[in-house]
């Protein structure tokens, strides 16, 4: 079961990540302008949005599982833990920052329903459910709380360097700093909450499982 899983959930996260990047080369647009910049800078685009990161970190870490699923060793921690609370973050701002803004259809709607919806269930149930476990320390807790403080401030640097910025949500040329300010706390404190209670839930499925 828990091989099967894995494998389910890789085969979903780059099924979906392979369909929106099939709609990006396509020209298709979601939240970005009417008119798509060249190929190059979609693709750049691409892989700057946070949906996409998380849900790299999760494919990659679910074949892994599916090859080995005791697979253990720090890079391996640091990926799942990174991948798991990323995707559970993006599911949750997707629902309640995204979707009202979003009326898709299409390949369009399929995607963004995979990415950010169908994915975060699978790799989330599949943490919960069969692990490995333990697997969350202190390596990985500082990789995983690093890697959105890092995307934020690149995001933000470009956004006032080039204008664009992947979510509406972050534009302060329209939202203004202090509501983007306000954003960027919420997000960072959900991140802060979910970290050490992942960790606290890895100890007590290994003190179940024991």
């Amino acid at each position: 079961m828990s091989r099967a899983w894995h494998g389910l959930t890789a085969a979903v996260a780059i099924g979906a990540i392979g369909l929106q990047l099939g709609l990006v080369v396509d020209g298709a647009s979601v939240l970005v302008e009417e008119d798509p910049p060249g190929l190059g800078l979609r693709l750049a685009r691409f892989v700057a949005y946070f949906t996409i990161q998380s849900n790299v970190l999760v494919a990659v870490a679910a074949v892994l599982l599916t090859r080995s699923p005791d697979r253990d060793g720090p890079g391996f921690r640091a990926l799942r833990l990174a991948g798991t609370v990323g995707i559970t973050v993006t599911g949750l701002v997707h629902f309640f920052l995204l979707r009202p803004l979003l009326e898709l259809d299409g390949a369009s709607w399929a995607a963004d329903k995979l990415l950010h919806m169908v994915v975060p269930a699978l790799a989330v149930i599949g943490w919960f459910a069969f692990g490995p476990h333990p697997r969350v320390e202190g390596r990985a807790v500082a990789i995983t709380f690093a890697w959105p403080i890092l995307w934020l401030a690149v995001t933000l640097v470009v956004a006032a360097t080039t204008r664009w910025v992947p979510y509406p949500f972050l534009d302060f040329r329209e939202e203004g700093w202090a509501h983007v300010g306000v954003v960027a706390l919420a997000i960072t404190v959900l991140f802060a909450g979910l970290i050490p209670g992942y960790r606290y839930a890895d100890r007590r499925l290994t003190a179940g499982a024991g």
